[in-house]
């Protein structure tokens, strides 16, 4: 592992699908896990391709009820290509005995290098070197160059590669009791020699699929369609020290594909224009080089090494070719199908790192809640509320896509989800309307699309507050915040929960907000929302009212993670701790033990915290002083403490933000939680989570930790602010920028000094805020400062 390369060596069946994860290749549009080509989907291997947006809908039988879902749709495998020594079985890790293997993910080409030699028996072996691409230039090609080396024996090498249409989604074993066959109508055949195609479609959602691939051998190759497969053949003659190449191209095309009539034959023409492996290699190359540019990133050791692989799975999963397609921010990459490959909040983690990098990126990914809106405010309207309610799981067309049964590993049962209650996702979303214009300075989408989003998520929760005389504050009951183990309150009879301090916290900022942007449009365009959405007069005079008057409940000096938190049983961790390995999943645990995690202090992942993560601590404090509540720096230490006191970290998200709270807060126990985020998915601390596909979130997470947490960096009222943070354990680092239309501003800090320079342009200056000082920069300008302690 360097931070040009991450590898794995030997051959071990038991890590083969989280290396398969961790080395998919992608560019946006589709993705492939890195499964051997020479293996089918079993226990061991899953060979998947996902493309960005193209669900399916099935409904199952389950513990006796329809269950209907959607998913991310796997599809049919291109990389099928298999050898034999002839008139003996086919090769694989698995049924022959591997002498050496090795995979090499090349980071800065996007090239996936594997070599294995195979024991042929007698001192004979069979050598190969394959490297893999998925074209970063043209979203629709890849690409497998294979080469067979003789080891002490001449004789012919029988090769067989294949479309493999017969695929379904059954990469996660939870899923396996629902139906997983999302292709329908396959059909194969040969569009010109050495070229064969595939085409089907998906059963519900009429998506058309085509495929073709290009084989290029040095003897004839020829074909054997044997539905749903289409097959090629060839026989290469080896003799010792001589390397004979196999090359296949495939191309990948949708019915939802801009611009074009026809996904197969756009897929056929597409094959048969590709260039040779070689010229794919080098305009791969540079697409890849020019990513690097724009997402530079300089930190040392093995946390660099780190922050480069997750920062290449967050470039594969959301390229500049996601800007031009209709998708959302997949939970977990296109990398595998937990969660179905359904949108949840990761974009709340996501967006604030591609806003500084692929503002045109961010943007698309908001197009696709806006374009959403009118769902969300469907929703809304059927729980009796007006405005936008977004979907805590959404995927093809905005609906709630939140089972509303999940299975429990450990007891074996189907119990009831209630997590579609987590409407906070409506805030995040807000949020990133909000940062995204903050860091572009695009005031035509923020007055658009950004302001419409913007009011209606603002109306719902004005509509959602109910007033408390008792009180004399606005409620807002019946949700679930982010912690997720708390669904309802103990034995009660109907889910949700009441006051759940960050959704009202976060709604009250929301709310804020959308006063804020309301006043300061163009009067035209003000009239112009005004009458589009139907604003009544008084509507905003009650947003800011609520804004102020949100309930948020304290106990002990703490701020309460819902009404009646204070009252639950104390856990006694330390028991479970003992009776159990790993208690991240400690809803799991209880359940099947036949007890529950609502009765508890116990939270799954930071709740409360999340305002640290969200707010500054002096936007936090603003927001708190709104509400009427004095945040001092000693009850939010408090509230800190205690929490953490009391989390399991059963999400790879929870270690990022405590982290990132306590680099603010603590600073001494920072690292280790920043290391856990760092190490979630390259260590898979989840247990075997990572093996069903990356976890966005925490990934660009802790690329923005580097990039805003740490340096202190807000994008705010016109301002680049910089609040440097330091870290013993990393001490210096750099990174580069894009803001408000200047491409590549570069900071850089080490032990007391904070270098920026901004490149030249013909664009104005930028204003940066420091503690204890405000400097403009003009383009062209570095500049060089010594930070005080404070």
């Amino acid at each position: 592992m360097t931070g040009r390369t991450w590898g794995y060596a030997g051959y071990r069946p038991a890590e083969e699908r989280l290396r398969e994860s961790l080395c998919t290749l992608g560019n946006g549009y589709f993705a492939t896990r890195g499964a051997l080509p020479e293996c089918t989907a079993d226990d061991v291997h899953y060979p998947g391709t996902y493309a960005a947006g193209c669900y399916d809908r099935l409904t199952s039988e389950v513990a006796g009820r329809r269950v209907e879902n959607e998913d991310l749709v796997n599809l049919p495998n291109w990389l099928p290509l298999r050898f034999r020594p002839a008139g003996r079985q086919w090769l694989t890790p698995d049924s022959a005995t591997v002498l050496d293997h090795r995979q090499t993910l090349r980071l800065d080409s996007g090239l996936l290098e594997r070599r294995t030699r195979y024991a042929l028996g007698d001192g004979r072996a069979l050598s190969l070197r394959q490297q893999r691409l998925v074209h970063m230039g043209d979203p629709h090609v890849a690409a497998l160059r294979t080469d067979f080396t003789a080891e002490g024996f001449t004789g012919d090498l029988e090769i067989e590669a294949a479309l493999d249409g017969a695929v379904g989604n059954t990469g996660v074993p939870r899923y396996r009791d629902l139906d997983g066959r999302h292709l329908t109508h396959v059909h194969t055949g040969t569009a010109e020699p050495g070229t064969v195609w595939l085409r089907c479609r998906t059963r519900t959602s009429d998506i058309r699929i085509g495929m073709a691939a290009r084989l290029t051998a040095p003897e004839p190759v020829t074909d054997a369609h044997d539905p749903p497969h289409a097959v090629q053949r060839a026989t290469l003659p080896l003799a010792p020290g001589r390397t004979a190449t196999i090359d296949k191209i495939i191309a990948l095309h949708t019915s939802r594909d801009p611009a074009i009539s026809d996904p197969l034959q756009a897929a056929v023409d597409r094959a048969g224009g590709a260039p040779g492996f070689e010229d794919l290699l080098v305009s791969h190359r540079t697409a890849w080089d020019q990513l690097w540019r724009r997402a530079e990133l300089d930190v040392p050791g093995e946390a660099g090494a780190i922050l480069r692989l997750h920062l290449f799975h967050v470039l594969q999963t959301l390229s500049p070719h996601t800007a031009e397609l209709d998708v959302g921010v997949p939970a977990r990459g296109l990398h595998g199908e937990a969660y179905r490959g359904h949108v949840f909040w990761d974009e709340l983690f996501v967006l604030p790192y591609l806003n500084l990098h692929f503002p045109e990126v961010s943007r698309a990914l908001l197009h696709y809640r806006h374009r959403r809106l009118d769902r969300a405010r469907a929703a809304a309207r059927a729980v009796g509320r007006r405005g936008a309610l977004y979907p805590w799981q959404s995927g093809s067309d905005g609906r709630e896509e939140t089972q509303r049964l999940h299975l429990n590993p450990r007891s074996g049962r189907w119990l009831p989800d209630h997590t579609h209650l987590q409407h906070h996702v409506g805030s995040a979303i807000a949020y990133n309307v909000w940062q995204y214009c903050e860091a572009s300075g695009d005031a035509e989408f923020l007055h658009t699309k950004g302001a419409e989003t913007l009011l209606q998520i603002a109306r719902f929760w004005a509509d959602s507050a109910s007033w408390d005389e008792n009180l004399g504050r606005h409620r807002i009951r019946g949700v679930v915040g982010p912690d997720e183990y708390h669904e309802a309150y103990p034995d009660a009879d109907r889910p949700g929960l009441d006051d759940n301090a960050y959704t009202n916290v976060a709604a009250a900022w929301v709310l804020a907000r959308a006063v804020e942007v309301l006043r300061a449009l163009p009067e035209p365009r003000r009239r112009e929302l005004v009458e589009r959405i139907a604003l009544d007069d008084g509507e905003p005079d009650r947003w800011d009212h609520v804004s102020r008057t949100l309930h948020v409940p304290f106990h002990n000096g703490v701020i309460s993670q819902f009404e009646g938190y204070g009252d639950l049983a104390e856990l006694d961790w330390d028991d479970y701790r003992g009776r159990y390995d790993d208690i991240r999943r400690l809803d799991r645990i209880l359940e099947a033990e036949d007890d529950s995690v609502n009765r508890y202090k116990a939270s799954k992942q930071a709740d409360v915290l999340m305002l640290g993560y969200l707010f500054a601590p002096s936007e936090l404090q603003r927001l708190f002083s709104r509400l009427g509540h004095r945040l001092d720096e000693k009850t939010w230490q408090r509230t800190v403490d205690y929490y953490l006191a009391r989390t399991s970290h059963g999400s790879t998200l929870s270690g990022l933000v405590h982290g990132w709270v306590l680099a603010r807060c603590r600073r001494t126990e920072a690292w280790q939680y920043c290391q856990e985020a760092l190490r979630g998915d390259v260590a898979d601390l989840q247990g075997g989570t990572t093996a069903e596909g990356i976890h966005l979130g925490a990934m660009a997470g802790t690329l923005d930790l580097v990039q805003r947490g740490l340096p202190g960096l807000e994008t705010r009222a016109g301002l680049l602010w910089l609040d440097p943070v330091p870290l013993p354990e990393l001490s210096s680092y750099g990174f580069s920028i894009r803001y408000r239309g200047h491409w590549g501003i570069r900071v850089r800090l080490t032990s007391g000094r904070l270098e920026i320079a901004v490149p030249p342009s013909g664009l104005p200056p930028i204003d940066v805020q420091l503690p204890d000082r405000a400097i403009g920069l003009e383009p062209g300008e570095t500049c060089a400062l010594v930070l005080t302690n404070h």
